[in-house]
Order: structure tokens, then C-alpha cells, then sequence
């Protein structure tokens, strides 16, 4: 059967050819140019870019949801929601993500981009059903329930991200290669950032509506609200096919994964390290941010506070353009040690004149660095983390090593999220931003010396760089998806190729 965009015959003897493709062949045809696209194929790509657009909103929703929960369960249960229940279901949906991430990122890898879209999508949903229906017959009781159904929440969203990630880098490298950066960094970090002043309008909508009379019913629709925005995903995955990369690069069995440290331990540690840095800082300043905000402007009410919750979230936007526009004229890299520093400028500031920024008069100011220093964010390991974490891989295993950078980097935020209230008793609430001061000059040190700078490099450049290192280390396997059209690595006697890489 031949090939439908690599232009060979795949696992097909061809008269005259040998019963199995070697590496060296394997290699030498992903370098082949490929035939133009059908149109089905082109909508696919599209459509596959557009859900996971979808999915990541739905994702940055659902991590924002506790920003103003955790302001209405304290007001509604000041005894019982103390700072420990706070925490607790705040890092329930990140034990989820962890869980998630590093193990939807396996099954993306070994069975199928579309089915692991679809199980992390289902498990959003029934995580959300399961929170808006939440109930006991005790505060205590309720918090457990959300507890758990926050967890279950979190498979999903930690899931969607190798998932709906890996997928729109190859529909994006297929279609856009040149742009691929920046396509990919405006369907994953700024759909989630836009998650957060979506998560909070929402709230103001339903808080206009219900009055602060009827916070109940506040936190349980907005909860409901998280169940619709994954469900209009599922028509646009059903009109996904697999991206042409996977098809060719997959390695469903016998996976060589000690080969494939041995290879990539080095960026491996990177975009874990740096992930875990970010997430430290990032998470627990967005979960407890309204928080912060409530500390420091006195006699707020609870729609005051949304109030410059809203600008907060809006002020952070706009370094995510900045950071997709970038990432093509400085390098990945470079804009990804830019947006840590923006953490050493903007920490030290706030942190070292707190007490003057957090007075009635300043406070404007206060939100002003507060935002600069998560727009700073947003530019740099926001924009680059998941962009580096599917360049630096090969296809055989892109979700697997993306799932695992970005489980550490849900880690980071458990750490994070768990550490910020000690850190404000113990130290002040100066030293938060201080923390995040000291966390910027060491993400600047792990990019720098650990993360590869892949700016302009084909996805596919690398898988075939890979194949031939696999093919050099005698591995054997089956290489693409298609049953009908099966590639066969062997370790047969070769030659030098003649584009060593």
C-alpha cells in the first residue's frame, strides 16, 4: 500500500527490495519531500489545532475555578474552610494533573493522540459534574466530596495537556511550519491564561445575578458552568484524524526507553526542572491571588475583590503576545530566560517595598507589578515550557517526555501551593515575592544550560536524527502506526548515511 504523504512503499516488499526497512531506509525516506495534502487531510489539521484550543480554555478555566471559591467558602465557612481545607482542595485537582499528565502522555504516545483527547475530555466532564452536585450533610463531609471530585477533574486537565499539546505541534508543523512557535503558543498558554479572567467574569456575571445573598448557588453554577465548555470539544475531535507525524514516527511496542534517556536526559532534566520552577511560583499565585488581593485592600467586599481580580488576570494577557512574537526573533530559549528575569525584576520590587505598595493609595500600583511580574510569566515559561517540551522530543515518545516535564510541573505547583501560607506566617507576605525573585535566577540557569534551543528546526528533522541513533544502538521494532503499512526497524550491517546528523 503506499504511503499516503511520505511517498514509499511502507512495509510493502517492493520487487527486488529487501522483506524488512532497515533504519537507514526508514531515515532516508522521512527525509523524501511529501505529496500535497487532501483537503480532508488539511481540515483535519485545522480542526486538530482548534481542539485543543478548546481544550486548554476549558483547562484554564477549571484551574481558576478555586481563585474566588476559595474567597466564597471562607466567607460561607469561615470555622471550617481554615487554611489547611483550603489547600487540600486547591491541590486536589494538581494530584490529577500529575496523575494525568504522566500517564495520558504514555497513552498518547502508545495507543493514539485521539483516543487520549477523548478519555482526558470525559474525565473533565465527570470531575465537573461530580464538584457542581458536591453535598453532605457537614462542611467537613463537603469538603472531602470536592476534594475528591476536583482530583478527578484534574486527570483530565493534567491529560489534555501532552495530549491536545503534542497534537497541535504536528497539525501546526504540517500546516505552518515556520510559524509554528507562535501558532502553538496562542492555542495553548494564552487560551489557558485566558481561562483565568474568564473564570473570574463568569463569576461577576453570576454574583450580579444571584446577589451576595446566595453564594451557594454562585460557586455551584460557575462550577456548572465547567461542564458545558468540554462537552462542545467532543464535535470537533470527532473530525480529527492522526497527524501525519505519528502515523510515521510511532512506536507502540517494544519501546527503547532507556535508549531514549540515554539521548535526551539532558533536556529532560531541563523542561522538568524549569516546569517544576514555574509551576512553584505560578500556581499558587494564581490559586491565592484574590486572597492577596483581599489581605491587602481593607473592607473589600467579595465583588470588589473579583473586581481587581479581573484587572490582575488582564494585566498578565499581554505577555503572552509578546512571548509568541518573540520566540521566532530571539529564539525559544532566550525568550524563555527573558520571562524568568521578569520574576527577578518584578519580585524584588513588590517584595522589597511591600508595606509601601500594599497602602490604600499604592494599592493600583501594587496590581500594576503584581501583573507585570505573571505577564513576565506568561512571555517566558509560560509561552516556551510546553513549546520546547514537544520540540526537544521525537515523535515515538513526545507525549511521554512532554507528560513527564509537565507532571513535574504540577508537582512544583503542589509544592508551591502548599508552602505559600508557611512562608507568608513564618517570613511575611513580602517573601512570596521574594521566593518568586529567587525561583527566576534559577530558571534562568536551567534554561541555560540544560534546554535546547530548537527555533526553526522541523519536528521532523529530529525523528530523523532519532531513527538513525536508534538504528547506530542496534534497536529492533515496529516503527508507524498503520497496520497495513508497517516500517520494521532492524539491526542489520550499515553503512554511514550520507546526511549524518
Amino acid at each position: 500500500m503506499a504511503d499516503s504523504n511520505l511517498g514509499y512503499q511502507s512495509g510493502t516488499r517492493v520487487p527486488g527490495s529487501p522483506p524488512t526497512m532497515t533504519a537507514e531506509d526508514h531515515a532516508t525516506e522521512l527525509k523524501k519531500e511529501v505529496r500535497p495534502m487532501s483537503n480532508k487531510e488539511k481540515l483535519s489539521a485545522y480542526f486538530t489545532i482548534a481542539a485543543a484550543a478548546l481544550g486548554l480554555i476549558s483547562d484554564g478555566y477549571q484551574n481558576n475555578l478555586m481563585t474566588m471559591a476559595n474567597v466564597v467558602f471562607k466567607d460561607l465557612y469561615p470555622k471550617y474552610y481554615t487554611s489547611v481545607v483550603s489547600t487540600r482542595v486547591s491541590n486536589s485537582l494538581l494530584v490529577g494533573a500529575v496523575l494525568g499528565q504522566a500517564f495520558v502522555g504514555l497513552v498518547c504516545d502508545r495507543i493514539g493522540r485521539k483516543v487520549a483527547l477523548f478519555g482526558t475530555t470525559a474525565f473533565i466532564v465527570l470531575g465537573a459534574i461530580l464538584a457542581t452536585a458536591a453535598h453532605a450533610s457537614t462542611p467537613f463531609g463537603l469538603f472531602w466530596f470536592l476534594t475528591v471530585a476536583r482530583g478527578v477533574t484534574g486527570v483530565g486537565v493534567g491529560g489534555e495537556y501532552p495530549a491536545g499539546s503534542t497534537s497541535a505541534s504536528e497539525a501546526a508543523n504540517e500546516k505552518m511550519p515556520k510559524n509554528r512557535g507562535p501558532v502553538f503558543v496562542m492555542v495553548t498558554n494564552f487560551v489557558l491564561s485566558f481561562g483565568g479572567p474568564l473564570a473570574v467574569s463568569v463569576f461577576l456575571v453570576v454574583l450580579s445575578a444571584a446577589g451576595t445573598n446566595h453564594l451557594q448557588t454562585v460557586w455551584r453554577v460557575c462550577f456548572g458552568i465547567g461542564i458545558l465548555l468540554p462537552m462542545g470539544v467532543f464535535i470537533v475531535r470527532m473530525r480529527m484524524m492522526t497527524t501525519i507525524l505519528y502515523k510515521k514516527g510511532a512506536i507502540k511496542q517494544n519501546v527503547p526507553y532507556g535508549l531514549v534517556f540515554k539521548r535526551y536526559w539532558k533536556s529532560l532534566i531541563g523542561t522538568c526542572c524549569a516546569w517544576f520552577l514555574y509551576d512553584f511560583v505560578t500556581f499558587p499565585n494564581g490559586v491565592f491571588s484574590a486572597t492577596i488581593i483581599a489581605s491587602v485592600i481593607k473592607g473589600s467586599d467579595i465583588k470588589k475583590t473579583a473586581e481587581w481580580q479581573l484587572l490582575l488576570g488582564t494585566i498578565a494577557l499581554p505577555g503572552i503576545f509578546v512571548g509568541a512574537w518573540l520566540c521566532n526573533v530571539i529564539g525559544r530559549r532566550n525568550t524563555l530566560m527573558l520571562g524568568f528575569s521578569g520574576y527577578l525584576v518584578f519580585g524584588l520590587i513588590i517584595g522589597c517595598a511591600y508595606n509601601q505598595l500594599t497602602t490604600p493609595k499604592l494599592i493600583p500600583l501594587f496590581i500594576v507589578f503584581y501583573g507585570l511580574m505573571q505577564s513576565s510569566g506568561n512571555m517566558g515559561p509560560g509561552d516556551m515550557l510546553g513549546l520546547v517540551s514537544v520540540e526537544s522530543y521525537p515523535t515515538a515518545v513526545r507525549g511521554t517526555c512532554y507528560g513527564i516535564s509537565a507532571a513535574l510541573g504540577k508537582v512544583g505547583a503542589a509544592v508551591g501551593t502548599q508552602a505559600f501560607t508557611p512562608i507568608q506566617t513564618n517570613l511575611g507576605k513580602r517573601w512570596t515575592f521574594i521566593v518568586a525573585a529567587i525561583v527566576g535566577v534559577l530558571g534562568i540557569l536551567v534554561t541555560y544550560f540544560f534546554i535546547p534551543d530548537m527555533t526553526g528546526v522541523d519536528l521532523a528533522d529530529e525523528d530523523v536524527k532519532f531513527m538513525e541513533y536508534l538504528a547506530d544502538n542496534g534497536w529492533e521494532g515496529h516503527v508507524g502506526e498503520d497496520d497495513d503499512a508497517e516500517l520494521i526497524m532492524s539491526s542489520v550491517e550499515r553503512g554511514p548515511l550520507d546526511e549524518k546528523n
